[in-house]
């Protein structure tokens, strides 16, 4: 690696000029961001100084983050095996500290621990109170609760050795992440404060056009997430938000009794302020996904009949059992209505069916998986499913660039319950 430091455990890996133009700027400043496209070895830049500088920081404790605890310990504890486990191989363990997950490494200056978390929610913060953190390593930052943020900034403030470390794919440019953080940090006119990076999947030499083909093969090249994760562009959603979908809808439709489910999960939106509460049955092989029933009960807020959620519900079950050989494994719902759930989840106990909360995933990240699964051919729905039907060719962008517009002009209810039965699966596809 030239003038950088090397590691005893560091794995072969080759840094692009770029890269190593970063890195070599980040032994020397405080906030350090590497934001670009998908694939681009932006982590991995900021995983090796961290580690290299954990050697001899005068911290003790230190912070790690994504926008989940899973998140955190894939995208900087492995890394694909580029991670601080190996990194540190042999000198860590995995261990609790103050309830949250720590990585317990033994460096030449001492001990340090790594707390890892999720940052995402709205509470996440009150994990990481009560310590001073000296370093402080994150992916995906702008899936970062502002809360969490902020808690976290002001932790770091007290460091002996002071470090940010954070890394992110383009969003709108008017994105909070932006404004509240990354164009004042930039306005800082202080040699050694802020060292900023911009990468395409073109800098990183590990990735081979063969490589790079495959990846940007997974998107429509005329979507916002082909021009932020390939290109590596911050640019503003607008239009449609499906338009490979709604631009031939017949193309994905198929029988669903022809489509080789191996299981289904149901998702379930529950209806509030002049909303509908849906089910939506999707089926999982191997080839992809295919939504393959819906149901829309009616009843806007304070007409809500739980007795008749539940009614139906058993009937849509029943329906799907009569058509479908394939078992339904989980009922995901939508977890801020617990007393629906708790009552429909009652209502059918001593089935083989598991009825639980959703994952809630950013809308921005199922958005971005369905596009990716359209783009795919992946994805196909029983032509039965009219209101998905209509929610996919009709749903546009907010004013926000990053969020569905929800004012009633476009059925999202529908779309919510279908993303509820495969937001917990989108890692597999």
């Amino acid at each position: 690696m030239g003038d950088l430091p090397e590691r005893e455990n560091a794995p072969a890996y080759v840094f692009g000029e770029k890269h190593r133009a970063y890195m070599r700027r980040a032994y020397r400043h405080t906030v350090n961001v590497a934001e670009g496209a998908v694939r681009a070895g932006k982590t991995v830049d900021n995983v090796f100084v961290f580690a290299a500088l954990l050697e001899d920081s005068p911290d003790r404790i230190h912070l790690a983050t994504g926008s989940t605890l899973g998140n955190a310990k894939l995208n900087l504890g492995d890394c694909n095996g580029l991670g601080l486990e190996r990194l540190f191989a042999g000198r860590c363990r995995w261990m609790r500290y103050r309830d949250n997950e720590c990585l317990r490494i033994a460096t030449r200056t001492g001990e340090k621990l790594v707390l890892f978390t999720g940052g995402r929610t709205a509470d996440a913060y009150k994990r990481i109170r009560g310590n001073s953190y000296g370093m402080w390593l994150a992916t995906e930052i702008n899936h970062h609760h502002d809360s969490f943020l902020k808690e976290a900034v002001n932790r770091t403030l007290a460091a002996q050795d002071r470090r940010l470390f954070w890394d992110l794919n383009p969003c709108a440019p008017g994105a909070p992440i932006y404004r509240d953080y990354l164009d004042p940090y930039a306005a800082v006119a202080r040699p050694g404060f802020y060292n900023y990076g911009h990468f395409t999947i073109a800098d990183n030499p590990v990735i081979t056009p063969e490589r790079m083909a495959e990846i940007a093969a997974q998107y429509d090249p005329g979507s916002v997430w082909y021009r932020r994760d390939i290109l590596g562009e911050r640019c503003a959603a607008e239009g449609l938000i499906y338009r490979m979908f709604a631009d031939d809808p017949a193309a994905y439709a198929i029988s669903g009794a022809d489509f080789p489910a191996e299981f289904l999960n149901i998702g379930v939106d529950f209806g509030g302020n002049r909303s509908k509460t849906t089910f939506v049955a999707v089926g999982f092989a191997h080839t992809g996904i295919a939504a393959l029933a819906e149901c829309v009960v009616g009843g806007e807020k304070g007409e809500i009949d739980p007795e008749r959620i539940n009614r139906e519900f058993h009937a849509f079950l029943g329906r799907l059992r009569e058509r479908y050989a394939a078992p339904v494994r989980y009922v995901f719902c939508d977890s801020e209505a617990q007393y629906l759930e708790a009552g429909l989840r009652r209502s059918l106990s001593g089935d083989t069916v598991r009825v639980t909360d959703c994952a809630k995933k950013p809308i921005c990240d199922r958005i971005a998986f369905v596009n990716r699964m359209l783009a795919a051919k992946r994805f196909w729905y029983d032509g039965g499913c009219r209101h998905l039907r209509e929610g996919l060719c009709g749903a546009v962008w907010d004013d926000t660039g990053d969020r569905r517009r929800d004012d009633f002009t476009s059925d999202i209810d529908i779309l919510d319950a279908f993303e509820y039965a495969v937001e917990r699966y989108m890692g597999k596809y």
